[in-house]
């Protein structure tokens, strides 16, 4: 089990105490060198953090942390995807016995603010990630992951700067999805980069912050 690293913002908030990001003052140098290159920016769905753990042998499912609980509907849906013999033979033809967690995010009806998606609950992959290797995998193989498995990856809204993603989320979009408000974009660079700390290069850009 290995949890999906926390996506800050691009900037930080109001030194008093206050909510308020102040724009222009950013947390990470990295982002900030990197605010006026071309960024990938896909649609952050409210709901409750998945992984799926194949671990060569046999598949596991865990919440953000190990404590968190999943939803009984949600746990349904994981077992019919990635659950039993056939969906492990998957697993292998892909993998073999390389380890491989796909991160998502369980969403739908009672989980966060997720009604207005859709009627039932379901699991959007949005990163797959190769422990071994400390390796995340690019858009091209997300998708043919999500293609082998039957399931949806999270769309992409746009491509820009970080300014650019910043006045898209000013409008409150709606969702690309049922009848949804858009959370949020989750942005990385059109290239796969890390800080001087090896900390991937990734930011979130939340309606909320402002609006």
């Amino acid at each position: 089990m290995i949890e999906y690293p926390k996506i800050e913002t691009p900037f930080n908030r109001e030194a008093d105490g206050g909510k308020k990001l102040v724009e222009g003052s950013f947390r990470s140098e990295a982002v900030k060198y990197l605010k006026d290159a071309e960024w990938v920016f896909t649609e952050k769905v409210d709901g409750t953090n998945i992984s799926i753990v194949w671990d060569g042998h046999r598949v596991q499912f865990h919440g953000r942390t190990e404590r968190a609980s999943i939803p009984s509907p949600l746990v349904n849906f994981l077992t019919m995807k990635f659950g039993g013999d056939v969906n492990e033979e998957l697993f292998e033809q892909k993998f073999g016995e390389m380890g491989v967690i796909l991160y998502g995010e369980g969403y739908g009806p009672k989980i966060q603010n997720g009604g207005g998606y859709r009627s039932d609950v379901s699991f959007i992959l949005f990163d797959v990630y190769i422990p071994a290797d400390d390796l995340w995998l690019r858009r091209d193989a997300v998708e043919d992951i999500a293609r082998t498995f039957g399931i949806d990856v999270v769309p992409i809204i746009m491509t820009g700067t970080i300014q650019e993603a910043v006045d898209f989320v000013k409008t409150a979009p709606k969702s690309t999805m049922g009848t949804a408000k858009m959370e949020g974009l989750v942005g990385r660079p059109a290239v796969e980069l890390r800080d001087r700390m090896g900390r991937r290069v990734i930011t979130k850009i939340k309606v909320k912050d402002f609006v």
